[in-house]
């Protein structure tokens, strides 16, 4: 069986959706502090509690036989965590090396963990490849530099293997999962609260950007792309595959301005919007090279258009 730590998350439910579909076996890990039961798949075996709780980690793995684990349980929030950083190293970058140690010693050696474009900061150059330097510019994107840097550790002196999957931006709605945070601080499904009347506008956090129109430009992945490479990764490391740090993105960068002009399209509606001053912690731009997920993973993108990404989203929220 499979283990997905913060299972009942945005991506995380998607991924155990995904392989629950692929006839694959799922126990969830989740402490609900972020997410909702109500996102759990049925069919999945689910557990209420933390990673870094030894004895609970413990008796899952033994009682259900787990033989690899999908680690996506973390906060995600930037601006909160440039506020309250501790929050962020504490739960993100602790409790990953609790779980890992957890892990490693039940025999569990086989790791996929959701990492982020985070890591990588401002972009030195045009789609950024694995070979970037790392140097993240807030506490988010340094709790996941150090869960990758515990990953290198662990893989040269205990032997696991991992596969780690930098995210650029998560998006769109499948199988009855979309995204639903609380507070919600991820742009797409923030435009969409305007047309759907939970918002009277949306804030442009700055407009001087080194962009084509001044706002900042991101790389916008489908959430089943992303679940996909999840079942791609597992895989890969039950082949025997050796332990990789893999983008995943389209490979193409949209701005804020133009996400916001397909919102129009999709809903039909013109959005009331803002220009306010720069948010502290955002990159200009982040647009992933793939090339190494197909490469590696044979993995293919479902979800290119724009347009069909913010519909999925759209027609989720909507009901």
């Amino acid at each position: 069986m499979i283990l997905l730590t913060g299972g009942a998350g945005y991506v995380g439910s998607t991924t155990a959706r995904y392989l629950i579909e692929q006839g694959e076996q799922v126990v969830i890990l989740d402490s609900l502090v972020s997410s909702s039961i109500e996102d759990v798949p049925s069919g999945a075996v689910f557990y209420k509690g933390d990673v870094a709780d030894t004895a609970l980690v413990t008796e899952i793995v033994k009682k259900h036989n787990i033989e690899a684990c999908l680690h996506f349980a973390a906060f995600i929030d930037v601006a909160e965590s440039i506020q309250n950083p501790y929050k962020y190293f504490e739960n993100n970058t602790s409790k990953s090396l609790i779980l890992f140690n957890t892990l490693k010693d039940n025999g569990v050696l086989k790791i996929v963990f959701s990492s982020t474009a985070a890591v990588y900061g401002e972009a030195k150059y045009i789609p950024i490849d694995e070979n970037h330097s790392l140097n993240p510019v807030n506490p988010y994107g340094m709790s996941k530099f150090f869960i990758e840097n515990i990953l290198s550790s662990f893989e040269a002196s205990y032997n696991v293997r991992f596969v780690v999957l930098r995210y650029f931006n998560a998006c769109g709605a499948w199988g009855g999962s979309g995204e639903k945070h609380n507070p919600e601080t991820h742009l797409i499904p923030l435009i969409l609260q305007v047309p759907l009347g939970k918002r009277e506008k949306i804030y442009i956090n700055g407009i001087d950007y080194d962009t084509q129109d001044g706002t900042c430009v991101r790389d916008y992945i489908h959430v089943y792309d992303l679940a996909c490479a999840h079942y791609l990764a597992l895989n890969y490391l039950r082949a025997g595959g050796k332990s990789e740090t893999i983008n995943l993105g389209t490979g193409y960068g949209y701005s804020v301005k133009e996400v916001i002009n397909v919102c129009e399209q999709v809903t039909g509606q013109e959005i009331n919007k803002e220009i306010c001053g720069r948010r502290e912690g955002d990159a200009a731009m982040l647009i992933a090279s793939n090339k190494k997920a197909k490469d590696i993973l044979g993995w293919d993108i479902s979800y290119n258009s724009l347009y069909d990404i913010i519909q999925s989203a759209y027609l989720f929220h909507k009901s």
